[in-house]
């Protein structure tokens, strides 16, 4: 008998000793997961099972579940082994249904949680509507005391910036752009209007040019542009592309009802907004970007994409076509998208190789030109007219002399008013005058002088000296839209040792100068015979200006062989080319540049290379341009002949 009870455990899986063993330790590790396993200790105490349940014996096992599952302390019968399948079956269905209860019990608990939480909001947002109604409105004395703060705070302001009151407000004011005006303008006064964009240094009006335009071609017949057309200007360093397009100021976004800043009653209705960007406020007007050149290219492919639909689609996976709670003018924008036909003006410092070749290819350029001295000069002048003061013509020049952005030049203006007006004040108060004076305020020389020393400038013109000096020369360089001379000076010495001559070279200079100096000495050996090795030289550019190319070459050549030679060179002429092993001068680029760079600084005399000479600009008739093809016509026509005499 005992052996076909035997047989009858080993025929079912789970029915083994073995399985049995399994079934009641996986019984109460169950059971320790539902109660916990402190609070299975004490259930077990309570219910006098402790023992059983820590009984190494299976059976006794099986009747401490009996007593904890069916939770009665009075069972002692221990089952036999044959019995513990069966009683295992019904534990287990009991467990099962109490875990269905229990799971039951849970759910419906969280759904009343739920609901009573949403009542108890609904409760409070009715009560406090009740208040405000009850109160007359939203405020309390704490809001109407900041609301009172902010109408003073709006009330009062400060005169203003010096660049605000002394913008031009015309075109005629704006001083040495004539050329850039007439070009910007027959461009924006067309009935048929073109994007484009503004190149040129900073500080010369490019801004002030582009609000002015709009504003004149207003009155112009056959405009598009209405009296009301909009001049929405943005820095195009400010705008970011955000990749999750949950922002963009310049294109305009959707405020999904999930994320923080949608209207509440339209996140309630899990309705999306959309938002209109800058493009969609320039509508019919100009849209202004400064500094174009720096925005990110990816938001530069989506402003073209704008510029050729001229609208502004959205998109949101929260939009319900057909939800009818979706306000009109939701669905509008979402359906039709948001108008966006507008005149793009963009201006830039940059050159036209670093903007995108697609957006170059929708605008036309305009190029405005660096400012001379003598501009400078009238802008000084025109705003101190503007800020009803005297000022010298010295000062207007020294002015002039430290910088050659139009910008700059009236901000020094402003600080030379404004230290006169506090000096001003010293005086009567130390003279004890009570009455205010009425004195004109007069700028002269020495004040906008120490204007100049507290900003910590450097004079962008060269001292006048019509002395010839033996070893230096001026070379010119170009760097964007600026360009700026270079002080090339040579030392020569015998050498230290015979025939193992040293070259020394500022390193800030760059590589490519060194080239230009190695071949500098070729064409010098080739020309007169004179080998560099029995000689120490020191190459220098004064400031320690960067050489960006092989331009310098002639220059470097002429410094080279007054050192050696100890032929004086004379002080007033700039020289750019590039020196070939040959001895002909190659031509160069940036020559409007350089050539402004030599206005700036005050040289009138230029020698370039013939080659460059079809490329001359007509407006530098004031300056003498002197073309050579070689190194002889450079001696002989030019500078050794003019300061040997």
């Amino acid at each position: 008998m005992q052996k076909n009870k035997k047989n009858v455990l080993q025929e079912f899986p789970g029915r083994s000793r073995d399985g049995l063993k399994q079934r009641v330790k996986s019984f109460y590790d169950m059971l320790s997961e539902i109660y916990g396993a402190d609070k299975l200790i004490l259930k077990a105490i309570k219910l006098e099972a402790l023992s059983l349940i820590r009984s190494k014996q299976l059976a006794k096992r099986v009747l401490g579940l009996q007593k904890i599952i069916l939770e009665d302390p009075t069972m002692e019968k221990v089952p036999s082994l044959a019995e513990l399948p069966s009683i295992l079956d019904q534990l287990e269905e009991k467990a099962a249904d109490y875990l269905a209860h229990r799971t039951f019990e849970e759910s419906l608990e969280q759904k009343i949680s739920r609901k009573l939480q949403e009542k108890h909001e609904e409760y409070i947002r009715e009560v406090k509507k009740q208040l405000l109604k009850e109160e007359g409105g939203p405020e309390n004395p704490q809001t109407l005391k900041k609301y009172a703060w902010v109408e003073k705070m709006h009330s009062t302001s400060l005169s203003g910036s010096a660049m605000d009151f002394l913008r031009p407000s015309s075109l005629e004011e704006i001083v040495g752009q004539e050329k850039g005006i007439r070009a910007l303008m027959s461009k924006l006064a067309s009935p048929f209007p073109q994007h484009l964009i503004i190149y040129g240094p900073p500080g010369i009006g490019k801004t002030a040019a582009a609000r002015l335009a709009l504003e004149a071609a207003k009155k112009m017949p056959d405009t598009p542009f209405s009296p009301e057309a909009p001049f929405v200007e943005v820095d195009a360093t400010t705008l970011r592309w955000d990749p999750r397009e949950t922002t963009n100021p310049l294109l305009g976004s959707v405020h999904d009802p999930i994320y923080q800043g949608a209207r509440r009653d339209l996140s309630e209705g899990g309705i999306p907004e959309p938002k209109p960007g800058l493009v969609t406020e320039a509508h019919t007007g100009v849209l202004f970007i400064d500094e174009i050149g720096e925005m990110d290219p990816y938001l530069q492919s989506k402003l073209l994409k704008v510029l050729e639909d001229k609208k502004v689609f959205f998109d949101s996976a929260y939009y319900d076509p057909s939800d009818p709670q979706i306000p009109k003018y939701i669905r509008k924008l979402f359906e039709e998208g948001a108008p966006a036909d507008f005149i793009l003006v963009g201006a830039t410092t940059r050159s036209p190789d670093d903007i995108s070749p697609a957006l170059r290819s929708r605008c036309s350029a305009v190029y405005f030109e660096p400012l001379s001295p003598e501009n400078i000069i009238e802008i000084v002048k025109n705003a101190a007219k503007k800020l009803k003061v005297e000022i010298s013509h010295e000062a207007a020049v020294l002015i002039s002399r430290n910088t050659s952005e139009g910008r700059k030049s009236v901000n020094l203006l402003a600080d030379a008013y404004g230290l006169a007006r506090y000096m001003r004040y010293l005086d009567n108060l130390d003279r004890k005058k009570q009455k205010k004076e009425k004195d004109e305020i007069y700028i002269s020389e020495e004040l906008v002088k120490e204007v100049i020393r507290s900003n910590r400038l450097v004079p962008a013109v060269l001292p006048e000296t019509s002395v010839p000096q033996v070893g230096k020369i001026h070379g010119l360089a170009a760097a964007g839209y600026l360009g700026s001379i270079l002080e090339i000076e040579v030392v020569s010495f015998p050498a230290a040792e015979a025939g193992k001559g040293k070259i020394r070279f500022n390193e800030a200079a760059g590589t490519m100068a060194r080239d230009s100096v190695y071949n500098a000495a070729s064409v010098l050996r080739k020309l007169t015979g004179v080998d560099i090795s029995a000689y120490d030289l020191h190459f220098n550019v004064v400031g320690g200006g960067n050489i960006d190319g092989p331009s310098a070459g002639a220059a470097l050549f002429l410094a080279l062989y007054s050192a050696l030679m100890q032929i004086p060179l004379r002080q007033d002429i700039a020289v750019s080319g590039e020196l070939s092993l040959q001895g002909k001068i190659k031509p160069v680029g940036g020559l409007f540049e350089k050539l402004y760079g030599a206005r700036v600084a005050g040289i009138k005399i230029v020698c370039l290379p013939g080659e460059n000479q079809c490329e001359l600009p007509t407006s530098f008739q004031d300056m003498e341009i002197i073309y050579v093809d070689c190194v002889e016509e450079l001696l002989s026509k030019i500078l050794v002949r003019e300061c040997s005499r």
